[in-house]
């Protein structure tokens, strides 16, 4: 086990010396360190070397340390074929801890450090850019200037990805570009909101489109810049469903109290509709030994809100609230109808290690594909959520703005 060590150390004060992956003294159902130590060993073999000859999914990352100078590069797995699942989180409802860790630890960075605005400066970068706006898999050539190492990089905003190794040069294949991403790339007078936007309204993956954005791919001529991964994903979901709320703010409201439901990797999210104009909040709820609670007590809860006419400042929460607020105005829009919406999330100790903001979206997005339990009031609705949820209603209350402005504040009717 001495390759422990090297790729995930922890410090003399940390439970995990003793525990040693065999007495799960984290109180978690299985040891993180471990899933991720075995996922990552499985790969070693194939990525012992300088050189890395694989399909691209294709993925992208702009890291954001060192900002404006920026680390950017390919993601590559060592095997060719259909590799797109790797890059896909609108693909992974359904799939284990464990198997996210498998195939996203396939993924080696590349990287290559630039200023954002450096979008012509050599073949790596322009080759970066151009595997953002690929359809499908291409088959990627690169050569590091030493062999790709480093820990497993686990990120609630980011999908996980594997060792990372600085770039020599990089040869790719016959590019076959998304047509819509080409269209928005070479149009140097379109805004970058209203390449998003466009992008979105004509089925592009909300996942392609943020790696466009990180690339620089949009935006009026010389405005175009690197945008780090994590920052590109949370500006996207922003954009699109900010659009999205021009729209449902114009719907009639829902006729009953609505509750839709998803159950994803010990997550458990209740998605609450009320005939009420729109405001919108997400609640999580972190039990002891999960991912951002684990040495806690005692259940840590935290939320986000915003009233009819949004927010002006960011979310708390960080990028998971406008993940969550896509989703939610994606289905107003579709149905063409307008509601106070609260999303209650409770992330159990199975919940062993994040995965990125894809989560909260997809898993919301899955609830809201359900067909939706209907009530005629709040503390029915919240009578059949007490079934699902182990919190009660009164802390939740407690913690939740929109449920307290819904249940004590006079209406003039």
């Amino acid at each position: 086990m001495e390759g422990m060590e090297t790729l995930f150390s922890s410090g003399s004060s940390s439970p995990c010396v003793l525990c040693r992956g065999a007495k799960l003294l984290c109180g978690k159902s299985r040891c993180p360190v471990l899933v991720k130590f075995y996922s990552a060993s499985r790969m070693m073999p194939l990525t012992d070397s300088l050189r890395i000859d694989g399909a691209s999914p294709p993925g992208v990352f702009v890291g954001r340390i060192g900002y404006p100078h920026v680390y950017v590069g390919p993601l590559i797995p060592p095997v060719h074929g259909d590799t797109t699942l790797l890059d896909t989180p609108e693909m992974w409802i359904g799939k284990s801890i464990d198997e996210i860790v498998d195939f996203r630890t396939q993924l080696i960075r590349g990287k290559h450090r630039v200023h954002i605005r450096e979008l012509e400066r050599n073949r790596i970068v322009e080759a970066t850019r151009e595997l953002a706006l690929c359809r499908n898999s291409i088959d990627v050539e690169a050569e590091f200037l030493k062999k790709p190492v480093g820990r497993i990089v686990l990120d609630d905003e980011v999908q996980p990805f594997g060792p990372t190794a600085p770039l020599k040069k990089i040869d790719i294949g016959s590019t076959k570009f998304d047509r819509r991403m080409e269209k928005a790339y070479y149009d140097t007078d379109l805004k970058a909101k209203d390449a998003v936007l466009g992008l979105y309204g004509d089925g592009a993956l909300v996942s392609s489109i943020q790696k466009a954005f990180s690339v620089g791919a949009f935006g009026v001529g010389s405005s175009r810049r690197f945008v780090p991964t994590r920052w590109s994903i949370t500006a996207v979901d922003s954009t699109i469903s900010k659009q999205l709320m021009e729209s449902t703010r114009e719907f009639p409201l829902i006729d009953d109290y609505l509750v839709f439901e998803s159950w994803e990797l010990d997550n458990r999210f209740i998605v609450l509709m009320i005939p009420l104009p729109w405001s919108y909040e997400l609640v999580e709820a972190w039990y002891p030994n999960t991912v951002w609670n684990p040495f806690g007590s005692d259940i840590a809860i935290m939320s986000s809100s915003e009233g009819y006419g949004g927010r002006t400042s960011y979310a708390e929460i960080g990028g998971c609230y406008y993940a969550a607020r896509l989703a939610v105005n994606e289905y107003l829009v579709r149905e063409k109808r307008q509601a106070r919406v609260v999303i209650l999330r409770e992330a159990h100790p199975g919940y062993i290690m994040p995965v990125g903001v894809w989560n909260v979206r997809e898993n919301v997005r899955a609830a809201l594909r359900t067909v939706p339990r209907r009530f005629a009031s709040l503390d029915e609705a919240f009578g059949y959520i007490s079934t699902r949820l182990a919190i009660p209603k009164e802390r939740w209350v407690r913690r939740s703005e929109v449920l307290k402005d819904t249940l004590f504040q006079r209406r003039i009717v």
